[in-house]
């Protein structure tokens, strides 16, 4: 049997805010297994997004265990947590975060040059996911000349660009209205199903949250 993509044992994590301990997270438990999509619905302020910012490697201070594909990420050091962020993971955000003066291809193609393909491998790759987007015929489009919806789906192609075990999506609808959300979210489902890749999708749409396989929920620093 393969190992879970994520588990987290007794997370924890606590900021000080005028003098004030908060604990946003307070022992938190949960393993996702590969190719499966677990649905995070829930408020703004319910600590969804440092949840995934621990899963995702991006920053210090928490407390308890993550593991990745049976990796003890706690202990790993900053070079080889940036190697398992590049060659395990990938990230959705509410705001696409894509480069400006290069086009939809070149989005998706530069992190796979990165990891080390050829430009020929990233080209064939980034054309194929968006194709899948129904975005073949916007491959030289900027940014700029792309549509909300459309920037976000250059953004969902880039995050699958390198076979990522494991899609970290915070509010990845959230910036667009609800026709517009329901179809990019349908289409990322369909992908990263396709892929056979695992995701966590931190929504505060409870409807969209009910179109994934598991939902679970923060509740005062605790899944349930």
């Amino acid at each position: 049997m393969s190992s879970p993509v994520v588990r987290l044992t007794g997370l924890t994590r606590s900021f000080e805010q005028g003098g004030v301990r908060i604990d946003v997270l307070r022992g938190v438990d949960l393993t996702i297994q590969p190719g499966e999509i677990v649905a995070l619905p829930g408020p703004s302020g319910a600590g969804k997004s440092t949840m995934l910012q621990a899963i995702g490697l991006l920053e210090g201070g928490f407390g308890g265990k993550i593991e990745i594909a049976g990796i003890d990420a706690t202990k790993l050091t900053s070079d080889k947590r940036t190697a398992m962020r590049r060659d395990y993971l990938g990230f959705v955000y509410q705001f696409h975060h894509l480069l400006p003066d290069f086009s939809a291809e070149e989005n998706v193609v530069l992190p796979q040059l990165v990891a080390g393909s050829s430009r020929e491998e990233a080209e064939t790759r980034a054309r194929e996911l968006l194709g899948a987007l129904g975005l073949g015929e916007r491959l030289d489009h900027r940014p700029s000349q792309l549509s909300g919806g459309e920037q976000q789906r250059v953004a969902v192609a880039r995050a699958l660009a390198n076979r990522p075990q494991l899609v970290l999506a915070d509010e990845p609808t959230g910036n667009l209205d609800e026709a517009t959300a329901d179809k990019v979210l349908q289409q990322f489902l369909r992908l990263v199903r396709g892929e056979g890749s695992a995701a966590l999708v931190a929504t505060h749409n409870e409807r969209l949250a009910m179109a994934m396989d598991r939902v679970v929920r923060l509740h005062e620093g605790h899944l349930e």
